[in-house]
């Protein structure tokens, strides 16, 4: 599992939100945060931007180039 997956992932949980919530949020399918969470996948650049908003972190952050 990539630190993206693992990531994403632990932002998800602390948040108390399941995989078809996030999407709906991030307007993605469950079946995409499933694939990116499970390291099937890597989201396309626009959705790695909602994610960061989302969540607010950084795409650095959020891609593992930095753990802050």
């Amino acid at each position: 599992m990539s630190l993206f997956s693992q990531r994403l992932k632990e932002l998800r949980t602390d948040r108390g939100l399941s995989m078809k919530e996030l999407a709906k949020e991030i307007e993605a399918t469950d079946a995409a945060v499933c694939n990116w969470e499970n390291g099937v996948n890597e989201p396309k650049l626009a959705y790695i931007i909602k994610l960061c908003v989302y969540f607010g972190v950084s795409a650095d952050y959020l891609i593992g180039l930095s753990d802050s």
